[in-house]
């Protein structure tokens, strides 16, 4: 079910009567309205910068209920919003667009990620970023799925251009042999773009029981890519290896996933972590981030269903997290597994939309 934007969660302390810019986050929310077009910075106008970040909820935790997790995150994506309203407005950007929230209210989760792929897709479509905020971590094959939608419609579409440019062609022979070959090209071209998926978790989410639930995307992923023959380009940062049995283990072997443990993603060991992390963004033309904040201790993150004994702190995360902004690959992010009503004095939703900030 999909839910408008609602400009009621935007909102925070005013600073009017101070000199200087006083803006916070919340002065900058305007509506998505499909396209990214400036009209005079006007409250309510579509977001006007290429690649401006849109916001969209996606209010479910049916895949924790699935996955034997604690319920709660689907109130999550308003909250994040309250605690991201009051930050100072981000500098760099005259506005950003809110898509409203797709709600799964009904147990139909498959149901609610296709239609979060469907808005994914639509803002990438108008130039926007997503920025998707969970909900259980079931948002990630949502978020995904809506990348790959937009590509096949991008592909779709050049080559209806394609045909539709060689209809004056003499011979109608000639025509579909340069029809062919146009439509093979744009196809090879838009297909052979790497994706890298890199996952702060605690877990892989590679479970292969259905049905799909939270602890499951990116099994379904690497599915969805040997189903199209392209490669499964998957990182995971900040695994537990208490937090996964070793079935989990032996299956990120066989797919090939790269991994480093909570461990190994300390402090310390960040300027290491870095250029790890460098590399692989040197390596792909794509980015899609996903957050699951349960990679946190639980004293930083203690509202998610599974809190970290170990976890990798905050400044590590945020580090790569800003490395992968800076990089200009990002084309979709999402915040997963923040639970309101486990969280201890908005611990976890102030962490949460520091990150968020970041990645606006």
């Amino acid at each position: 079910m999909r839910v408008p934007f609602d400009d009621k969660v935007w909102s925070g302390r005013s600073d009017d009567g101070e000199p200087g810019d006083t803006r916070r986050v919340f002065n900058q929310v305007v509506p998505f309205g499909g396209a990214l077009q400036p009209e005079d910075g006007v409250r309510g106008a579509p977001c006007s910068e290429s690649d401006a970040p849109v916001i969209i909820g996606f209010g479910s935790d049916e895949g924790v209920r699935r996955n034997q997790g604690r319920i709660g995150a689907a109130h999550a994506p308003k909250e994040l919003r309250r605690a991201l309203a009051g930050l100072p407005a981000k500098t760099s950007m005259a506005v950003f667009a809110d898509a409203g929230d797709v709600v799964c209210d009904d147990g139909d989760l498959e149901g609610a990620q296709a239609e979060l792929a469907s808005v994914v897709s639509d803002v990438l479509a108008s130039g926007g970023r997503p920025l998707v905020f969970g909900g259980g971590h079931e948002v990630a094959w949502g978020t995904y799925s809506g990348l790959r939608l937009h590509q096949d419609r991008v592909v779709g579409a050049a080559g209806m251009d394609a045909g539709a440019a060689i209809t004056s062609a003499t011979s109608t022979a000639a025509a579909a042999d340069v029809g062919a070959s146009a439509s093979s090209t744009v196809t090879s071209t838009t297909a052979t773009r790497k994706l890298l998926i890199i996952n702060f978790d605690a877990h892989f989410d590679l479970r292969q029981k259905r049905p799909a639930n939270s602890g499951t995307p990116f099994d379904q992923i690497a599915s969805d890519c040997a189903e199209r023959g392209v490669p499964f380009n998957y990182t995971c940062f900040g695994i537990s290896d208490l937090g996964n049995t070793a079935s989990l283990f032996a299956h990120a072997e066989e797919l090939g996933v790269r991994y480093l443990l909570d461990i190994d993603m300390q402090e310390s060991q960040l300027p290491q972590r870095l250029d790890d992390l460098q590399q692989l963004l040197d390596s792909t033309d794509d980015v899609y981030l996903t957050i699951d904040l349960d990679v946190l201790p639980a004293a930083t993150a203690p509202g998610v269903s599974a809190p970290a004994a170990l976890g990798v702190p905050l400044s590590v995360v945020e580090a790569m997290v800003q490395r992968v902004r800076a990089s200009g690959k990002l084309r979709a992010a999402d915040i997963a597994e923040y639970n309101p009503s486990l969280d201890q004095d908005k611990r976890t939703a102030r962490v949460a939309a520091r990150l968020a900030y970041r990645l606006l």
